[in-house]
């Protein structure tokens, strides 16, 4: 099983005033659309459609995490949108929705992350190592270090969105 080891922080600017400072490079963006079938305090399965904005092409996955915090397992393939549609109809469930959008920063991939049922848009940007995810120095734009704060996790946020429906 291969290991996600990723930092979040909480931004105060969205994405697209961070591309107008240069504080931010843009590479691509998506609209994101996640479900949970499954979850626990240590585990979840979900399911994603993705949109690539500029291309329009779409892709399906399903994915299974294991653990909190910085460093989990995660498993994640691609399925076809029949399967999504199965799983997704038989949840009954609101979807989580984003817009992710991807680009560089000093050298390192960052994905902004902008919610369109909450006002939230977080950084996350991923590691090869939890010593180097420890070490990463991240500018003052980032704002708070939220990565370990359970109550920003997408399941948690998807399961307060399930409860207002």
């Amino acid at each position: 099983m291969a290991m996600e080891i990723e930092r979040k922080f909480l931004l105060e600017r969205t994405p697209d005033e961070l591309i107008a400072e240069g504080a931010f490079v843009r590479r691509s963006r998506q609209r994101i659309e996640q479900t949970y079938l499954a979850l626990d305090e240590q585990q979840e399965i979900r399911v994603r459609r993705l949109v690539d904005e500029d291309t329009g092409e779409v892709e399906y996955t399903h994915t299974f995490k294991q653990g909190n915090g910085m460093s989990r397992e995660e498993i994640e393939y691609s399925i076809t949108e029949s399967i999504y549609n199965q799983l997704f109809e038989a949840s009954g469930a609101v979807p989580l929705t984003k817009v992710r959008t991807t680009g560089e920063w000093n050298g390192f991939t960052v994905e902004l992350d902008r919610y369109d049922q909450l006002n939230l848009t977080v950084a996350e940007v991923e590691f090869d190592s939890l010593e180097a995810a420890e070490a990463f120095a991240a500018p003052d734009w980032f704002g708070e270090d939220i990565s370990s704060k359970r109550e920003y996790s997408n399941k948690k946020v998807w399961r307060d969105l399930q409860s207002r429906k």
